[in-house]
């Protein structure tokens, strides 16, 4: 009979904690029973998504508040989206967190994090849920409700206008059968206002401009048109529109989180920690019981919670600030210098056959088309927070977290929703340089990446060879714009790209009329020509970019 690996990740399987030590696993240096009872008994902190950007940075930072004594009580989680992340990484495994943290010369840091209270699903059709919910949201405690949801758990309507289906059916079932998450935090505020007007903060982490405002208005569409069906009165509105009971603080966030990697499990595994392997959902969520990451972390907070608010400065890599400084650092890290070199150059690597992101900044062509992208087109752009400089942020992302190998972090992964961030990642810089200069036609690196956004879609690679597409809420609706475009044949592309390319809803501006609908079309048909095309367009704007 095979021996059991003696290290199990659950409350009790902690308790010898010498053996944990001995493989080099930090544990809670904090009564991690104790601080989940006074949370499930008092909520301070609530946080919606809790997949692997919330396990490894936000459960990091109120791990170290516990260990720091700055934070009395653990998180309590909420899920809205994949019940089975719940059932199968948080249930468990007493809702501990193995977190990795991936260095670029190989060493690994390993840590048990014990900050995550308890993990509930916001499912309204079991009452149980909806009973737990609503003690969660009139807790009297409560301060900070946080959410990393990704970009499109904010989206109400679609790019028509229309309101999508699942919100549609909210707004006509009412606040007791919300399913969204802007329809399930309005029924939620709803119960915290009829509770007494109680205050609260709800902050999105997630990786968007303006991500508060996003979040205000989708709840307030939602309660707005409850409104109009009887639901709720006024008054709530006016609480919701009140910042000092009910403020929405935009915020900045900063952490390269890959998927869980099979290595990483396997050397988990060869520790002794047992059950680590990886969990892909039915809802093709990637998780597990650990979670490996950077270092690197950045979160700005806009410092506006009319209740209170955690120490979270206390931890590394967390600064509060007014709203003018995180609107700077947000643009810096979204518009200018990170977010634009991984959707410009990561879907290329796909199609260049590269699976991870540091072949594409270590290959010499899409590797200049980076720091050109960066350095030359977005960096000028950028305004300086004060807190962070852009350039040594930028400085650092090349030297140390573009090449991490370790971290595994793939373009596939990259190419993920990419459509919902074109209009900040593309389009801020674009609108830059037209207010500037009149149009962004002098525009080198961009262009390429938005033309190779577009042949990633084709679904084939440089030499032909089909592959899977990465989910994107715009996938089906670009891949059938494209369906009569031919590898091998550019001719085809014809002006089908124009309803597209002008659409402000999708790039924030009207590419056309920026001077660069053409170049977009242009450079595409370059990459449609064949075997090689795609390398032989990237070679020549690489050229281009470095003779500027």
């Amino acid at each position: 009979m095979k021996e059991q690996s003696p290290l199990a990740l659950t409350l009790k399987g902690t308790e010898p904690r010498s053996l944990w030590e001995d493989a080099g696993i930090a544990l809670p240096a904090y009564d991690v029973r104790q601080s989940a009872e006074k949370a499930r008994r008092a909520p301070r902190w609530v946080h919606f998504g809790v997949g692997n950007i919330f396990r490894v940075f936000i459960a990091g930072i109120a791990d170290a508040l516990l260990r720091a004594g700055t934070l009395d009580r653990g998180v309590t989680c909420v899920e809205t989206y994949d019940a089975e992340i719940v059932r199968r990484v948080y249930d468990p495994f007493d809702n501990l967190i193995l977190s990795v943290i991936l260095n670029r010369d190989g060493t690994k840091e390993l840590r048990v994090l014990g900050s995550a209270a308890e993990a509930v699903v916001a499912d309204f059709r079991d009452e149980a849920s909806l009973r737990r919910m609503k003690e969660i949201f009139t807790s009297r405690e409560l301060q900070i409700v946080s959410f990393t949801v990704t970009e499109k758990g904010y989206a109400v309507r679609d790019p028509d206008g229309a309101y999508l289906a699942q919100v549609a059916r909210d707004i006509e079932n009412g606040p007791e059968r919300a399913v969204s998450v802007p329809a399930i935090v309005a029924a939620m505020l709803l119960a915290r206002f009829s509770a007494g007007r109680l205050p609260v903060a709800l902050v999105s982490m997630d990786n968007c401009a303006r991500n508060g405002d996003h979040l205000r208005d989708a709840v307030l569409a939602v309660a707005r048109e409850w409104q109009k069906h009887g639901f709720v009165g006024d008054d709530f509105l006016a609480y919701l529109s009140d910042p000092s009971a009910t403020a929405f603080p935009c915020t900045m966030i900063d952490k390269i989180t890959p998927r869980p990697a099979q290595a990483v499990a396997d050397a988990l595994t060869a520790l002794g920690v047992r059950d680590m392997a990886p969990v892909v959902t039915g809802k093709q969520t990637y998780i597990a019981p650990f979670v490996n990451a950077e270092k690197p972390q950045y979160l700005v907070i806009e410092d506006h919670f009319p209740n209170g608010r955690p120490e979270f400065d206390a931890a590394d890599g967390v600064w509060f600030a007014d709203r003018e400084t995180v609107e700077k650092a947000e643009r810096m890290k979204v518009s200018a210098c990170l977010n634009p070199v991984h959707s410009a150059t990561g879907p290329l690597g796909v199609v260049l056959g590269m699976e991870l992101f540091a072949d594409v900044t270590e290959d010499p062509d899409l590797g200049r088309i980076a720091r050109h992208l960066a350095y030359r087109e977005g960096l000028p752009t950028a305004p300086d927070p004060g807190i962070i400089s852009p350039a040594a942020f930028t400085d650092e992302l090349f030297a140390e977290r573009f090449p991490n190998r370790p971290l595994g972090d793939t373009n596939l992964r990259l190419a993920t929703d990419l459509s919902q961030g074109l209009s900040v990642r593309f389009g801020e810089t674009v609108k830059a340089y037209v207010r500037q200069y009149g149009s962004a036609r002098d525009l080198v690196a961009l262009p390429c990446g938005i033309a190779g956004w577009l042949r990633y879609l084709l679904g084939v690679d440089d030499r032909g060879n089909a592959y899977a597409l990465a989910p994107d809420p715009m996938k089906d609706e670009v891949c059938a714009l494209l369906s009569d475009v031919v590898y091998g044949r550019p001719e085809t592309l014809g002006d089908r790209l124009h309803p597209l390319l002008s659409n402000e809803a999708v790039f924030g501006v009207d590419l056309y009329r920026a001077g660069l609908g053409e170049t977009v079309e242009n450079l595409l048909r370059g990459m449609l020509a064949g075997d090689g095309a795609v390398r032989k367009t990237v070679r020549s704007v690489a050229d281009r970019c470095a003779a500027r």
